[in-house]
């Protein structure tokens, strides 16, 4: 059966695009000229900005000021399609993608299905942990703290108590600062207020991270403010330490040091995320592909690999480029081009990543940036790198209606210290049960 029956023929080559994260999404965009019939495969009908996935985490944002549909971003461009379905498998034999609504047949195909959270093989941490990879687990986040909070108020012992008060935030990177920079601002302006009942200087954030620096990959002045600003805070940061268990109760550490927490969030590691089908050997450590300087995975000329889940091996980047989305931007946009350039039998241009740097934020007026203009690097830390970081992160939201309500909610925020998205509604994770073992029992 082919999955796109209701897809007109236009008798031009298609262009087939796994995955709408930022590199395919960018290349589909890109193609909206091209003389190839383009379509678009995903698993869910919207866009996700993964880099303000932590705010809707931590109440800061509505989650649907951060996704946009496909077909609301895209409704304009007339030589694409979008199909919500998830792909199984790829016969690159018969050019045809195997997927949930049928085979859909590809003259180039893109893997663009970006990364998944790696716990390095320990199924009991996968089991127990919160990721942060997508909107509903962002939302289980959520819905979790609030609902220790709830829960705590009829406890009486002080180790459930803290069981409850107490987060465990694996993994140093922008993600794992940045959550715990907004825990401690909620720990010190919102639940005081919302939680009258409870006293909050027992309420630990735990950081670890496994090597002696946070903020990996960036300046030793962005690594050293940032550990200064989330000490200041109130975080305990564990450098140089890694968790060796986590049963939904106990979180153990290397050092045999343990610690007590019902919520344990996995910022760790992230991993490709490899479609079926494929030879194995051109698959690289870490589920990335092998692809060339054209982002052609090895051993297959039509087919290619964009974004988080290629590895473009080279001198300056022996592992391939960063997890980021400059990268896959920069990537999705120049396959465009080498697309054309394909059709019209013309060389293609290798890739040249421009990197423009990165930035963490650690809670208000608080953050970090690694600028890199004019081929010179620009560093900075605090109240302008903070300015910096929300001006950025606010331009490249999808939608003027994501903008301005974010700008809105920022905001009100900002003046107010309200973050007014404490609500629980879906799923809340609980891997052992809360016992109240002295309820409060009559008011």
């Amino acid at each position: 059966m082919e999955g796109l029956a209701k897809i007109e023929d236009l008798g031009k080559p298609r262009v087939v695009i796994v995955g709408g994260g930022f590199g395919g999404l960018e290349l589909a965009k890109a193609l909206r000229h091209a003389p190839v019939q383009v379509v678009l495969i995903d698993k869910q009908n919207y866009h996700t900005f993964q880099p303000l996935l932590y705010q809707v985490a931590t109440a800061g944002l509505e989650a649907d000021t951060v996704v946009s549909p496909f077909r609301q971003i895209l409704d304009e461009q007339q030589n694409l399609y979008f199909r919500l379905a998830e792909v199984q498998r790829i016969d690159a034999d018969r050019q045809v993608v195997e997927t949930s609504i049928g085979l859909v047949r590809y003259d180039y195909l893109v893997v663009a299905t970006g990364a998944t959270t790696n716990y390095f093989g320990d199924a009991q941490m996968e089991r127990n942990a919160i990721a942060m990879k997508s909107v509903e687990d962002a939302i289980e986040l959520r819905n979790t703290v609030l609902t220790n909070f709830e829960k705590a108020l009829q406890l009486g012992d002080e180790e459930q108590l803290n069981s409850l008060l107490d987060f465990v935030i694996v993994g140093g990177g922008p993600t794992g600062v940045e959550i715990a920079g907004a825990l401690s601002e909620l720990r010190k302006h919102v639940f005081p207020t919302d939680y009258r009942e409870l006293d909050f200087r027992q309420m630990d954030i735990h950081l670890i991270q496994s090597g002696d620096i946070l903020l990996k990959g960036m300046s030793a002045e962005a690594s050293q403010a940032s550990l200064k600003y989330l000490e200041d805070f109130g975080v305990q940061v564990h450098l140089n330490k890694r968790v060796k268990s986590y049963d939904g109760y106990t979180v153990t550490l290397n050092t045999g040091e343990t610690l007590v927490t019902r919520t344990l969030i996995w910022a760790a590691g992230v991993a490709g995320a490899p479609l079926t089908g494929l030879a194995p050997e051109c698959l690289r450590k870490g589920g990335r592909y092998a692809v060339d300087q054209y982002n052609r995975i090895q051993g297959y000329p039509n087919i290619f690999a964009i974004g988080d889940i290629a590895a473009m091996v080279s001198d300056a980047y022996p592992e391939g480029h960063p997890m980021l989305a400059q990268p896959a931007l920069q990537q999705g946009r120049l396959l465009a081009h080498n697309l054309t350039r394909l059709l019209a039998q013309q060389p293609l241009e290798p890739f040249r990543y421009d990197d423009k740097g990165a930035m963490a934020t650690i809670g208000r007026n608080h953050a970090v940036a690694d600028i890199k203009l004019f081929g010179k690097e620009w560093r900075t830390q605090g109240f302008l790198a903070w300015l910096m970081w929300t001006f950025i992160h606010l331009v490249s939201l999808i939608g003027f209606r994501n903008r301005f309500v974010v700008l809105l909610n920022w905001t009100w925020s900002y003046f107010t210290f309200d973050k007014g998205r404490r609500y629980i509604i879906g799923r809340v994770r609980q891997p052992v049960p809360v016992e109240a073992t002295t309820a409060k029992a009559i008011v």
